[in-house]
């Protein structure tokens, strides 16, 4: 299928939206990570989602159980309806769920060459090591050379990229980034890169050099979608014009932030809280201003679900 051309908006059209920017991830009901973290960080710095799902998780917040992948027919059909009416200006691959659904997106990155692709590769140490094995392969192989920049966790692009590393030390993003761009990628973002007195690091770096670089303290929680949303963030970010460097430094202010006011919401891990800048402020002159007691609201009583089938 030879895709439609992607017009330019001009000023009248830019001004009346955001930029679209396609995700292709896995459904998650509990909104820890996947297409529920793409969208909230896509939408929170002025990015309009186009969410393609590619299969779906059953997990809670503490931990990944299943994975239901789509059929590569139905993600192309989303992806393919939406590129063709709308003109997005970044992609985000997550999940993609089998090495089916990673061909037609490489597929279709390749069909819009001029679209900057940002592909994460999430922990999958909750799945089969044979799928893993499979779904590494195809990622190297198919979509790492559509690639603009790979974003992923040190420990898990060590794993992934290095598996036989020798050094009496950890690799260096550099060394990650050399082993990356022997499949094509020009960019590395690892994020998570151990520092001593409690601090970590995220680096973006080419096989050259290295480009920039985020120091934050360790906070003393386990946190579920960070991944997720830094990788979404970043991709929105490019899409609206910034440059890398640019897009990064606010990715990891807003990722900061997000993770800063993480939330615990069921009894697993706490996860980013991706609107904490829409949060009400504490105001001290509201403190003497009586509550509204919910039993003098009338007229909105739920009936209780009692219907029987």
């Amino acid at each position: 299928m030879t895709p439609s051309p992607q017009s330019t908006p001009d000023e009248d059209d830019a001004a009346a939206g955001p930029v679209c920017v396609m995700t292709f991830n896995a459904g998650d009901a509990s909104g820890a990570g996947g297409l529920a973290a793409d969208i909230m960080a896509i939408a929170a710095v002025g990015g309009h989602p186009l969410a393609v799902v590619t299969g779906a998780y059953a997990r809670d917040s503490a931990a990944i159980l299943d994975h239901f992948p789509f059929d590569s027919d139905a993600v192309e059909e989303q992806a393919r309806a939406a590129l063709e009416d709308m003109p997005v200006h970044a992609i985000k691959v997550g999940f993609a769920g089998s090495p089916e659904n990673l061909a037609v997106i490489a597929e279709i990155t390749t069909d819009y060459a001029d679209v900057p692709v940002i592909s994460y590769m999430p922990d999958l140490s909750w799945w089969r090591d044979d799928l893993i094995d499979q779904y590494l392969d195809a990622t190297a192989e198919l979509l790492l050379p559509q690639t603009s920049v790979l974003v992923g966790s040190h420990s898990v692009l060590w794993r992934w990229l290095l598996p036989e590393w020798a050094g009496s030390a950890s690799p260096t993003p550099r060394e990650l980034a050399i082993a990356a761009a022997e499949h094509g990628v020009p960019y590395l973002l690892v994020t998570g890169v151990p520092l001593p007195d409690q601090h970590i690091d995220n680096v973006l770096t080419s096989p050259q050099a290295v480009l920039a670089s985020g120091r934050f303290e360790r906070i003393e929680a386990t946190f579920t979608g960070a991944g997720d949303t830094l990788s979404a963030t970043l991709t929105a970010l490019v899409a609206s014009g910034c440059d890398l460097g640019e897009a990064l430094g606010e990715a990891l202010s807003y990722l900061d932030g997000a993770l800063e006011c993480g939330f615990r919401p069921g009894m697993g891990h706490v996860l980013p809280d991706r609107m904490f800048w829409a949060q009400p402020e504490d105001d001290p002159e509201d403190d003497d201003t009586p509550a509204t007691d919910p039993t003098d609201v009338a007229g909105f009583d739920l009936p209780p679900h009692d219907t029987q089938h």
